[in-house]
């Protein structure tokens, strides 16, 4: 038996969600510490993490240059999951909780 989607009319354009979360990323990546100690395995952990999320927000700029805008979604996606899996972790503490799904 053949499935049928429904279309289904999204709210938000992408474009505006992009920049939505493109907003959300960069604040979140400047309200963020490293909370575990120095030298520890964890402060790699920590670095590793903050290192992904820097990384996929560069991407993501990069796909809003190529008007690529689903690509940099994904990215400012990816990275704000790494930002909320280092709170939850314990690696990070923040300065807003707003922006973090704690």
């Amino acid at each position: 038996m053949p499935v049928y989607y429904r279309k289904v009319k999204q709210h938000a354009v992408l474009p505006e969600k992009v920049k939505r979360y493109e907003e959300l990323l960069r604040k979140a990546l400047k309200a963020f510490e490293i909370a575990v100690q120095e030298n520890s395995h964890l402060s790699k952990v920590a670095r590793d993490y903050s290192n992904m999320a820097s990384s996929y927000y560069d991407d993501g700029m990069h796909f809003i240059k190529d008007e690529d805008m689903v690509n940099a979604l994904v990215c400012f996606s990816y990275g704000h999951a790494w930002l909320d899996a280092g709170v939850k972790l314990g690696v990070f503490k923040v300065s807003d909780e707003n922006l973090f799904t704690i």
